[in-house]
């Protein structure tokens, strides 16, 4: 059995041990004494599985580049599965954006097509405003103010 397997396993052991070691399914450690469902035990044995695939896998984002942001904002963790965690979030958010303006380009040169405008050797380019169109959809205004244009 290889680490990574031994520490999804241990991490599981440990969580049924837990609820195990308490007879009427009460949280470990909670006053409330809250029941503990299945459907919970196993989303936690999952988040165990999850974080340990964590440590093998390196985002496109360098973790120097994350270390980096995270500091300046004030986010302060030495946990590196959850750096990395952010990372990904990071790089799916940049991934969403780069298809959406993706798309929207692809609507603009179809619509060109139509008027006769479009040649065939035309690579694609992301234009602002394809990216500004694309990242409205999240929220994120990157217009230019009026003055400067």
């Amino acid at each position: 059995m290889d680490p990574q397997q031994e520490r999804v396993t241990e991490d599981s052991t440990n969580i049924e041990n837990n609820v195990s070691a308490n007879p009427q399914g009460q949280r470990p450690g909670t006053p409330s004494g809250r029941y503990i469902s299945r459907s919970e035990i196993q989303s936690e044995k999952s988040l165990a599985e999850f974080l340990v695939q964590m440590d093998d896998y390196a985002p496109i984002i360098p973790d120097s580049l994350t270390d980096y942001y995270l500091a300046q904002a004030g986010f302060e963790c030495t946990d590196v599965r959850i750096k990395r965690l952010l990372a990904l979030a990071t790089q799916k958010f940049i991934s969403d954006v780069a298809t959406d303006a993706f798309q929207y380009n692809r609507i603009r040169q179809q619509a060109s097509k139509e008027k006769k405008f479009y040649s065939k050797d035309r690579k694609t380019v992301l234009n602002m405003d394809d990216l500004s169109a694309a990242l409205a959809e999240y929220g994120v205004n990157i217009r230019k103010p009026e003055y400067f244009s």
